[in-house]
């Protein structure tokens, strides 16, 4: 009876050790288990909830630019590449019209009485340009163009004036187109068409006078005032 007493003790002390042994194993399985699904749970609302961006008051968002703002800045890029092109310094009104077209031509070669770029003397340049610009016919010939010129003073020189050059007391042999800056785009027999300076000593010392086509004044002044006005607005 005593030896059945003692087994039956030891039976429940084993049984009673084997449960809180295995317990906490179970505890920390469960909290294990249980720590992502928390986690998850925590970042959901972050995840899916939907804030609109604070706006930055010192960094105002960009606005679009109008079309006048990007003709104005086309004008400007363009006006740089003549101005580069030609070695002028441009007031930015100009009439472009008149400064792509001699930029067009730089370069071609000279040829005594012909007038394409292919090749062009100095007055079948000129009757080209001013053909091209303004739609007026001129004379093939430096002599005819400077009779049918009015004359201006030097220091009154404008874009598109006419320049002519001769020998001492000789007749007149060589015709340019005033640009700017004491510059003028002309063809010469050593070069083509090309951008040389009255102060050169060979021109300073050949100048005869400037002469100036009414009409292509006038297409000139009406091209500045376009331009004046386009600036204008996108000022506006």
């Amino acid at each position: 009876m005593k030896n059945s007493l003692l087994y039956c003790l030891a039976a429940t002390s084993l049984a009673l050790s084997f449960f809180f042994e295995r317990a906490p194993e179970a505890s920390a399985t469960a909290r294990a288990t249980s720590a992502p699904v928390v986690a998850e749970a925590s970042l959901l609302p972050a995840l899916t909830s939907e804030t609109a961006p604070e706006s930055d008051p010192s960094n105002p968002p960009a606005t679009k630019p109008t079309a006048a703002e990007l003709a104005a800045s086309r004008d400007s890029l363009t006006y740089n590449y003549y101005a580069q092109t030609l070695g002028l310094h441009l007031a930015f009104n100009e009439n472009k019209d008149l400064l792509r077209t001699v930029t067009d031509w730089i370069g071609a070669p000279y040829s005594y009485g012909s007038n394409s770029r292919r090749g062009t003397d100095c007055s079948g340049f000129v009757t080209r340009v001013f053909h091209e610009v303004y739609g007026i016919n001129l004379i093939h010939s430096s002599r005819a163009m400077f009779s049918n010129t009015k004359r201006v003073a030097k220091a009154e020189m404008q874009t598109g004036d006419l320049v002519f050059f001769r020998r001492g007391k000789g007749p007149i042999y060589h015709v340019g187109i005033y640009l700017k800056d004491g510059k003028f785009a002309h063809s010469a027999c050593n070069g083509g068409v090309m951008v040389s300076s009255l102060n050169q000593p060979y021109y300073h010392r050949n100048f005869y006078a400037a002469g100036r086509v009414r009409a292509a004044a006038a297409a000139d002044e009406a091209a500045t005032e376009a331009v004046a006005e386009s600036a204008i607005a996108s000022v506006q």
